[in-house]
Parts: C-alpha cells; structure tokens; sequence
C-alpha cells in the first residue's frame, strides 16, 4: 500500500504527522493541539497580502 493510501484510511498529525487521535482531532495529541494554538496566537501563521496599509488609514 501506498503512502498516500494510507494517509487517506489514517490521518495524520499535520505538525508532526503521527497518527490522528479522534480526541485531538486533527492532531495527535494535546501538545500538537497547543503547538499549533501558540502559533496561531504569536501570529507565526499569517495570510500574505499586498496591501501596504490598513483600509481605515486611507482617505477617501
């Protein structure tokens, strides 16, 4: 089988990419849940943009 077959029938952790534990869905554990909570919070994940300023900083 596979390792794209087998990911599909086990999902995987997306930080470390052990086994999904339906309890911490979809990471493996608490500590992969908190990893990625921190990480959202610190804004280490950011969506791109080409905007130079904010929109309210801009006069009409």
């Amino acid at each position: 089988m596979s390792d794209k077959q087998d990911s599909k029938n086990h999902p995987q952790c997306p930080l470390c990419e052990k086994p999904m534990a339906a309890e911490f869905k979809p990471f493996c554990s608490k500590r992969c849940k908190d990893v990625d909570l921190n990480r959202w919070l610190s804004g280490s994940y950011a969506i791109p943009s080409n905007e130079i300023g904010a929109p309210e900083d801009e006069e009409f």
